[in-house]
């Protein structure tokens, strides 16, 4: 038969090719296995696949934090189990058995074990609370018997065999659960918190207080803050809480001594992000007209090496119309644990609420007020709420993402009146910052800071070198810079946050 042009592998090429083909795959395998790996293994806040993404625990996201061409994050922690029904069932054996050393395992448990044992539906997965040697002897209705132990008991159980496996162990206190008590998050530092950290330093392993960590969190954002991170109950976190408490998952990683593990975590940075009107950002930010927002120029101010800044302001936007024109959802999207987020809004929040020009306008407080509208722009109906509310509202999601916002005044316009510039004082300014002190979110008195210093330099300096002639609204790029500076020297006066630290000296 006639050989067509194409390439035909002969019997010495086709050997070739499949030993080729053979050690290469064998060569893939070999990298797989060779990859370190992450157990982890505890209960539903660890794992959890409830109803969508309404009920997730932090391990199911915490593959996220690593580089995972060099550390595989293994969860094998299940719903409703207990440090006794882990072992029980086989789940840690089946751990043990693919367990290597360079390995590393995190182990959480505690919310399942309050019950007292027995062998009722009730208390099949309870323990005997402590660190002590105390056995309870159970007799199961098949004939079968059980001893059960301390929760210290299992816990040391899980760190010996680990140790004994060349991998490590690394023991973390149960989450917090949604439940507050005058205005505190409940603690388990008096029981199973404690005997986690109790099980941790008899053997000399590394421990990760998430229970106090998170909870100091939880207690710092409010019960109204913490319950958007709830959907179904008080112990199953949504994905935006599962993210969050695996972020400090992390972190509790990242000040561990002498631990490897951390050396896997993703090194990316935090992310400044800028929103606002065209005061931040002027048209694409390029200077075109000569105008420029302070946005485009804060940046510098950073070390680029530890934070990124990146300036999402839109000129012509409001409060209100950041958000229903889609921007503050996008950037939403964007904002992960450890982020921060600056906003500045008012100088067009005081147009008409339903004009057929723009209809951007929001009612005029920091209150709860709200108005139905018809949009004659969407032709649809609309609530409009107020100033405040809308900056509220952006602040709260901000927060459910673990991410720190901060709240600017407007800066003021060239607006002069008996040699001093017009302030605001008196209305979005004061709303500004009577929202950021309801929220506890830290604040940037803007429109004072720039004002003072427009004083100081005079009016005619201002007018001839910050502002174009036909507009006090819009900075040159002078005035920009000046505006830029004045932000970076307030960063560095807030000592609440550590936003500052990013700062070049």
């Amino acid at each position: 038969m006639k050989k067509n042009s194409s390439y035909s592998l002969n019997k010495p090429h086709y050997l070739l090719f499949f030993s080729f083909l053979f050690l290469s795959l064998f060569a893939f395998q070999e990298k797989e296995e060779g990859k370190t790996t992450l157990y982890l293994i505890g209960d539903s806040t660890v794992r959890n696949g409830g109803e969508g993404n309404l009920q997730l625990g932090w391990g199911n996201v915490l593959q996220d934090f690593f580089d995972s061409t060099k550390l595989e994050v293994s969860n094998q922690a299940m719903a409703g189990r207990s440090t006794r029904t882990f072992i029980k069932e086989g789940r840690w054996e089946r751990v043990l058995e693919t367990l290597k050393p360079g390995d590393f395992v995190m182990m959480q448990f505690g919310h399942n074990e309050g019950s007292e044992p027995d062998t009722t539906k009730a208390g099949y997965r309870g323990v005997l609370r402590g660190m002590g040697d105390e056995t309870k002897e159970l007799t199961w209705p098949d004939g079968t018997k059980e001893t059960v132990h301390t929760y210290g008991w299992y816990l040391e159980k899980f760190i010996t065999e680990t140790i004994a496996k060349g991998a490590t162990p690394i023991v973390a206190s149960m989450i917090p659960r949604n439940k507050f008590q005058d205005g505190d998050v409940e603690r388990a530092d008096q029981d199973f918190g404690k005997w986690a950290r109790a099980a941790a330093r008899r053997h000399g392993v590394p421990f990760i207080d998430l229970n106090n960590i998170i909870g100091d969190q939880y207690d710092q954002w409010g019960p109204a803050v913490v319950k958007g991170l709830f959907e179904r109950d008080h112990t199953h976190t949504n994905e935006a809480g599962a993210r969050i408490n695996a972020f400090y998952v992390t972190e509790g990683i990242r000040s561990l001594e002498n631990v490897k593990l951390k050396d896997y975590l993703q090194k990316d940075m935090p992310t400044l992000f800028l929103i606002g009107d065209s005061t931040v950002k002027n048209g694409q930010g390029d200077g075109a007209g000569g105008l420029w927002g302070w946005g485009d120029f804060l940046a510098p101010y950073f070390d680029e090496e530890k934070i990124k800044v990146q300036n999402h302001a839109l000129g012509g936007t409001s409060s209100r119309t950041f958000q229903t024109y889609g921007l503050w959802e996008k950037v939403l999207e964007k904002l992960e644990p450890g982020d921060y987020l600056i906003m500045q809004f008012g100088h067009n929040d005081a147009s008409p609420l339903a004009d057929t020009l723009r209809a951007r306008g929001t009612i005029k407080s920091s209150g709860l007020e709200a108005e139905h509208i018809y949009n004659p722009i969407t032709q649809k109906q609309e609530t409009v709420y107020s100033y405040g509310q809308y900056l509220r509202q952006m602040i709260y999601e901000a927060k459910d993402k673990g991410a720190t916002p901060i709240v600017c005044s407007l800066i003021p316009r060239n607006n002069w009146e008996d040699g001093k510039v017009n302030r605001a004082d008196e209305d979005y300014a004061l709303w500004a910052k009577q929202v950021a002190q309801d929220t506890n979110t830290p604040f940037i008195d803007l429109n004072k800071l720039v004002a003072d210093e427009y004083d100081r330099l005079g009016e005619k300096y201002v007018r001839e070198n910050l502002f174009n002639k036909s507009d006090h609204t819009h900075t040159i790029k002078d005035g920009a810079i000046l505006n830029a500076e004045i932000v970076a020297e307030a960063i560095e006066n807030i000592n609440s946050i550590d936003l500052k630290s990013f700062l070049k000296n």
